[in-house]
């Protein structure tokens, strides 16, 4: 019955029903192109969210330069700038931008060199060729470097966004009101919706306008500024800026990091004593956990291995993380041998040992910190 429908011949029989909806082609494209559209959306949320942050830079840094006329000395910051890039770190995405010109021009502030890890010598190139130009239009230079931070498909550092500034200067010519511009700026620091650090450096600033730039520091929420008479300590304040500083934070927040497991550690072992084996060995399951940390630090640091003090820090860190493995591999030890029904003392001996060495190596690189700390400008 090649003309049925809907009858079932026979014992054996199989029936297939198709149903067609007679959806107009219009509305079929729409439906595909919406779908297309949300898998894209969807691929490009994953890349945003989950892989561009793996190759973000540790730390962003945009150096702002005074160029305006007044600021003789042009050409020593740019011989300042491009001394303290050899020893910036390689996972550092940097940036360079100028300020001064005439109000309420549109280059009055430029951007010379975008962010990058590999554009060391495009910088140095670039601060080489500095040259005065008009007034200083430092609220101007400001505003436009945060704005550098907050351009689409801008890369957030994993830890630090920073902008350096050095300045002759400590007003801006185009808007003498300085609590103007100490608000002015805490507006765009708002709007750029980021934690911005600011470092400001006053090279050979009259003593009259000092003031006023410990008010825009206050404005950008950033530390007192430091001031340099001489091109020596024009280096010396601005390579501690760029890169001491990194190094004191990473080599502390390592030691911030690894510390609390091991002494998560330690109480595991005090319950081990205590006779109380379930709680030591839950205890020790979440030391392990905590222990995966500081990764994005240490190589931070090994990125700045590149003066002896550098490569001390680096190499310290990556021992106390080999150490603090010792520790809690030794008090496994001793919970293996309470759970064995086994003498505790060459376990336990074992375990102070570690922990004694691992206490040392984190007092030696605090030593070495504070040695770093003392040289601040």
């Amino acid at each position: 019955m090649t003309q049925a429908r809907g009858v079932l011949i026979g014992d054996y029989g199989r029936q297939v029903n198709r149903f067609i909806l007679g959806i107009p082609r219009s509305l079929r494209i729409t439906i595909i192109l919406a779908t297309l559209l949300a898998l894209l959306a969807g691929a490009a949320w994953i890349v945003v969210e989950k892989v561009l942050p793996e190759y973000a830079p540790t730390y962003k840094t945009e150096f702002l330069v005074d160029v305006a006329e007044g600021a003789e000395d042009v050409a020593g910051i740019g011989d300042s700038l491009r001394t303290v890039l050899g020893n910036s770190g390689d996972s550092e995405a940097m940036a360079l931008r100028t300020f001064g010109g005439e109000c309420g021009s549109k280059d009055n502030t430029t951007r010379h060199v975008d962010f990058g890890t590999g554009n060391r010598q495009q910088i140095s190139e670039a601060a080489g060729a500095l040259s005065r130009s008009g007034k200083p239009t430092l609220m101007r230079g400001i505003v436009e470097a945060v704005e550098d931070f907050s351009r689409p498909f801008g890369e957030e550092a994993k830890q630090v966004n920073r902008i350096i500034v050095i300045t002759r200067h400590g007003q801006d010519a185009c808007d003498p009101d300085t609590a103007f511009v100490e608000r002015e700026i805490r507006t765009r620091l708002a709007a750029a919706g980021l934690a911005i650090d600011f470092r400001l450096i006053g090279y050979q600033v009259p003593d009259e306008q000092r003031e006023r730039l410990q008010r825009l520091a206050t404005g950008a929420n950033a530390p007192e500024p430091s001031f340099a008479e001489t091109p020596e300590q024009l280096n010396d304040t601005l390579d501690w800026f760029t890169n001491v500083e990194p190094l004191l934070r990473n080599s502390q927040e390592v030691i911030s990091i690894l510390n609390p497991p091991v002494e998560q550690v330690n109480r595991g072992v005090k319950a081990i004593t205590d006779g109380r084996l379930d709680t030591a060995e839950t205890t020790l399951a979440g030391a392990r956990e905590a222990m995966l940390g500081a990764e994005v630090e240490v190589q931070d640091l090994a990125g700045r291995a590149k003066t002896p003090e550098a490569r001390d820090l680096h190499a310290g860190a990556v021992r106390l993380r080999t150490l603090q493995q010792d520790v809690v591999t030794a008090a496994g030890d001793a919970l293996d041998a309470a759970r064995a029904g086994e003498q505790l003392k060459p376990t336990l001996g074992a375990y102070e040992e570690a922990a004694n060495e691992y206490n040392d190596a984190v007092a030696a690189m605090n030593t070495t910190l504070a040695v770093l700390r003392a040289r601040s400008p």
